[in-house]
């Protein structure tokens, strides 16, 4: 699956935001916010002196179900509504927020920002422009439609399935979780954004038990629609099945071997290695800072010649996919890497500012309490032009890693350890038994500059990803094609 590439803004319309259509005026009908109030609201933020202001209005709405054992043991659905008020002055700034959109708790809040913020510096604020505004997700005006018995159905299908897999499937836990996100942005140099973003999520996991083992095994799929997302592929059952797969193929699978080899990583899902272990390290805060093992070095080669890596946000329907960002910025496909050159960062609002970079449409944040910072939509490597069994067949003795579990990168060194939930031996250029306990250990820059043969066949996950930063979790989106690492260090415990 490849991205096209992203197409030029439109240009902005200048005036106040446009008329009623079901998205854009949510807020102003649905809790009287009027276009006097904005404006009261930036004028406060900038009172006490600042360079820039914003205001993120945000209404969710949340559906969860658990079932576990075959009983329903958690169900919940939920409302919560707020605004954020970011002031900035030069590097530093204030922030607040409320769950009150009341006119006195916004001015409030704006006032607390503007103090928290207090500079030197006041600009006038602009009239509003509408940001352009893709439709990658459409979705109905009314939202979902929450009938949960549809829901329970689905989880229910998928712990059916997961049990009938096999008779070692000992425990079974299914989850579905979907929410409708609306936001608004309006900021004091003119611009003004309105999204309504869906998202939904369907997991399973399972406990697989012989006599001497108990294994685990996990799927899942889910992206930016509605139910309609989990039929053929993504079918609770298809994903019950990949999940007790998973926990049977362990049962059987032999310690890992340790030492330096030839690695050779799947398509999909694998590509969470590169969101770790190279993406956090190419977003602009912490290059800004100076703190990445990627600072400084925009022009110079970081990775093998067939390397390209991009972050993309226009993809339609993909869970890390957004029409505009959270600063109200349209998103787009950023070339982080280009054939082992380092061409830029992801940048957001602040970032972009202070240093004279173009804004890449990548300021996000969990919600309206939260400040927002530079973050990863989608990211991928590029397909390369080679066959993937050739990949195998070029591997003396190696290890195939075809899933991941989890894993932690330290930002500052690139180094990375990471635990593979599938892998698989390679002897003789063919792959042989399953191994356990199989972990991946090096440094990203350098990891990324043994990559010798990449596969034609990228994919992307199937819509699971979660990434944390400084306390915030947004959704996200992997991928890569197969590819093979002349060198790596595996963790292990077998020869």
């Amino acid at each position: 699956m490849s991205a096209s590439p992203h197409s030029p803004n439109p240009q902005a319309t200048s005036g106040n935001p446009p008329p009623d259509d079901g998205r854009q005026r949510y807020f102003f009908r649905k809790f009287g916010i009027t276009e006097r109030l904005l404006d009261r609201c930036l004028g406060e933020a900038l009172g006490a002196g600042g360079d820039f202001a914003d205001l993120y209005f945000e209404s969710v709405t949340a559906t969860s179900l658990g079932v576990e054992e075959q009983i329903v043991k958690s169900a919940s659905t939920g409302t919560s509504v707020g605004c954020g008020i970011r002031v900035l002055s030069g590097e530093r700034t204030g922030y607040a927020y409320t769950d009150n959109l009341s006119p006195e708790r916004l001015l409030h809040a704006a006032r607390t920002a503007a103090i928290i913020a207090s500079g030197p510096a006041k600009l006038p604020i602009a009239g509003f422009q509408e940001t352009p505004r893709a439709n990658l997700y459409p979705v109905p005006v009314g939202g979902y439609d929450l009938d949960l018995a549809v829901r329970l159905e689905l989880i229910q299908r998928a712990d059916r399935a997961a049990r009938a897999f096999d008779a070692r499937i000992a425990q079974v836990r299914a989850n579905y979780a979907e929410e409708l996100r609306r936001i608004m942005v309006v900021a004091s140099d003119g611009a003004f954004a309105t999204d309504v973003q869906p998202l939904c999520r369907l997991n399973v996991s399972v406990i697989a038990r012989d006599e001497q083992n108990t294994t685990r095994g996990q799927a899942g799929g889910g992206g930016r629609g509605g139910v309609e997302q989990f039929a053929g592929a993504k079918s609770p059952e298809q994903l019950a099945r990949e999940a007790a797969r998973g926990a049977i193929l362990q049962l059987g699978a032999r310690p890992a071997p340790a030492g330096e080899m030839e690695v050779v990583l799947g398509p999909g899902w694998p590509g969470i290695l590169l969101h770790e272990a190279v993406g956090h390290g190419l977003e602009a805060d912490f290059n800004r800072k100076k703190t990445s093992a990627f600072s400084g070095l925009i022009g110079q080669p970081v990775a093998s010649s067939k390397v390209t890596v991009v972050d993309n946000g226009t993809i339609a329907g993909r869970r890390g996919s957004l029409n505009v960002d959270d600063e109200g910025s349209e998103t787009q496909e950023t070339v982080l890497i280009e054939n082992g050159i380092l061409k830029g960062y992801l940048t957001d609002k602040l970032s972009a500012r202070l240093t004279g970079a173009a804004n890449t449409g990548s300021g996000r944040r969990e919600n309206y309490q939260c400040i927002p910072m530079p973050r990863m939509t989608n990211t991928y490597m590029l397909a390369g032009e080679d066959e993937p069994a050739d990949i195998l067949r070029s591997v003396k003795r190696g290890l195939y890693a075809v899933n991941f579990g989890g894993g932690q990168v330290d930002i500052t060194n690139g180094k990375f350890v990471f635990s593979a939930s599938e892998a698989y031996l390679i002897e003789d250029g063919k792959i042989t038994a399953p191994v356990r306990d199989a972990t991946l250990i090096g440094n990203g820059p350098e990891a990324l500059r043994y990559v010798s043969m990449v596969g034609h066949d990228l994919k992307l996950d199937e819509g699971i990803g979660t990434c944390g930063k400084a306390g915030q979790s947004v959704p996200v989106g992997v991928g890569m094609p197969t590819i093979k690492l002349d060198r790596m260090t595996v963790g292990g415990t077998g020869r």
